[in-house]
């Protein structure tokens, strides 16, 4: 079946008839994560909201107001998943998420002319392609691609746009002569009825069933952003179209404008600030490690010094690193003496170092007097520690040992 979304991609509203309405569950995305809701299936006498398929999320929309979480095609059916039940019978209006609509027309549209003018100028065909939600790709049949041919390539791309040629939308029946071989290749092995074809002027002509645009004016304009290593022998050509290019183009404006604002001057002078800061950052980072060398240093000989030498010893520094704790043991060079290190605020790591037996006695006991949780094995048992606050009640517990 050819749906309404298929007829006319540029329908925001739209009234049909359910046929059916049943409880079911679906898996969608709840903050960021994938998990199963329960919810309505709803099967409708026709749709403009499109249903998953041909690489194309589904769109988004409602029916009568109630909120369209996902569509997906069964057969020559579309299933609309939402929050509440409608009843079968009734007329129920349609409207379209036309911010993604658009969106997902301009990427898919885009997606096919890219994909016809590396065949047709470089010999790259694509043997897949994917849509994401921010940047999509297609994926060529070449294991390189270079700088210039991916300029050449998108300056074709925005000429074809500039020329603003007709996208033709026309359906076959099964059977009809005119549908050839190639352009039936690839379709769901449940695919029933009508055939798609999505011809682009003079350019292509391609089997699919997304929605698209019916001019490449509308496409705006195509931004390659470089290419990635795929599958094996495969090139990944990351893609931005229309809309996306300009929110693209503004969240890289905005953060020009952050880094004049930081680095007190101009985007030509950037990278050379950059360069100069990472430099300092550096010859700095390299000065302090020295310092905590010659601090742990110092440290240590104050240890060897005391009279008489400690059995227990307790260490806490707010500021410092497991680094430093490593360094201080590498320094040390004694298993006869148990330290506790600890580092952090209010949380942070704890580290007890000595002799075997007194790890395995007192490493458990300490990781739960802060609320921690570690292992042991050897001379040093560490645990990540939530509760700082109690680190008087654990050095008492290993001093009072000794």
């Amino acid at each position: 079946m050819v749906f309404a979304c298929q007829r006319d991609s540029f329908l925001k509203e739209f009234t049909s008839t359910v046929l059916s309405c049943n409880p079911t569950e679906c898996k969608t995305t709840v903050n960021g994560k994938k998990q199963n809701v329960n919810c309505f299936e709803v099967i409708l006498e026709d749709t403009i909201l499109f249903p998953e398929g041909g690489g194309q999320p589904c769109d988004y929309g409602v029916l009568n107001d109630i909120p369209v979480i996902q569509v997906l095609r069964r057969g020559s059916e579309a299933v609309h998943y939402v929050e509440k039940p409608v009843k079968e019978g009734e007329q129920v209006l349609q409207k379209v998420d036309w911010e993604r609509r658009l969106d997902h027309m301009q990427q898919h549209s885009g997606q096919h002319l890219i994909t016809a003018l590396a065949d047709s100028e470089f010999g790259y065909s694509t043997t897949s392609w994917w849509l994401g939600e921010e940047i999509s790709f297609i994926e060529l049949d070449t294991s390189q691609i270079t700088n210039k041919e991916l300029n050449a390539l998108e300056e074709i791309v925005n000429e074809k746009i500039r020329q603003a040629l007709s996208v033709t939308v026309k359906v076959y029946e099964e059977g009809d002569p005119e549908l050839t071989e190639s352009r039936t290749r690839g379709l769901p092995k449940d695919h029933e009825g009508s055939v798609r074809v999505i011809t682009i002027e003079s350019i292509e002509s391609n089997m699919c069933c997304g929605t698209h645009v019916s001019n490449l004016s509308q496409l705006q304009v195509v931004k390659l952003m470089g290419c990635e290593k795929g599958k094996k022998n495969k090139i990944n050509v990351n893609f931005l179209v229309g809309n996306r290019v300009l929110k693209r183009f503004e969240k890289m404006y905005k953060n020009e404008l952050s880094l004049n604002l930081l680095l007190r001057n101009g985007p030509d002078m950037h990278q050379e600030l950059i360069e100069k800061l990472q430099k300092s950052v550096k010859l700095m980072n390299k000065k302090l490690d020295q310092t905590m060398k010659d601090l742990i240093a110092l440290q240590v000989k104050n240890l060897k010094s005391m009279i008489p030498y400690p059995k227990v010893y307790t260490i806490h520094r707010a500021d410092a690193e497991i680094d430093y704790i490593n360094m201080f043991i590498k320094e040390l060079n004694n298993l006869n003496i148990l330290i506790l290190f600890t580092i952090g605020d209010k949380e942070g790591y704890m580290v007890l170092h000595g002799p075997e037996d007194k790890i395995t006695e007192f490493g458990p006991k300490l990781a739960e007097i802060l609320d921690g949780k570690g292992n042991g094995k050897g001379n040093r048992y560490q645990a990540r520690v939530k509760n700082l606050k109690n680190l008087n009640q654990a050095e008492l517990l290993i001093k009072e040992s000794a």
